[in-house]
């Protein structure tokens, strides 16, 4: 038995955006803390080992001091590089502002309550939501990269 075509729920583009940049939000929010908290795992270590391997009496010593001392610059270059901490706080952000609307609307609850199309008031609020997260993102891309004066 066939179905009416007119009786098919109609796709809605914007749940279904708000939905990826939910998910895209939140794994790059979590891939960046992952990032982060492991290489200030490491960075911590290698710190705490440079007093007790400098007083070890082998003639290694001092490339050992030296190893560590470079592989915390390194980290300590990548993390500022690549933004992590920044990222996963404004990711996180985001993801949370997206959700917070999803529910709002899905309950008919303030701003979406007694407006005539809430739907295009989902769609202008999100894509808000994730304009203002790409010129945050762009601006801090562009002075990261700026000479300085």
């Amino acid at each position: 038995m066939t179905e009416d075509v007119d009786n098919q729920p109609k796709p809605q583009p914007t749940i279904e955006r708000l939905e990826e940049q939910i998910l895209w939000y939140d794994s790059r929010s979590r891939g960046s803390q992952r990032f982060f908290k492991r290489a200030k795992v490491v960075e911590i270590i290698a710190a705490a080992m440079i007093p007790f391997v400098s007083v070890l009496r082998t003639p290694y010593t001092p490339y050992i001091t030296a190893g560590l001392g470079m592989l915390i610059t390194v980290i300590e270059g990548l993390l500022h590089l690549g933004q992590y901490q920044q990222n996963w706080t404004a990711y996180r952000s985001t993801c949370e502002a997206l959700k917070h609307e999803k529910y709002v609307y899905l309950a008919s609850a303030s701003p979406y309550a007694g407006v005539e199309n809430a739907y295009a008031l989902l769609t202008e609020r999100v894509e808000s939501l994730v304009s203002q997260e790409h010129a945050k993102w762009a601006s801090t891309q562009q002075q990261e990269f700026k000479p300085k004066a």
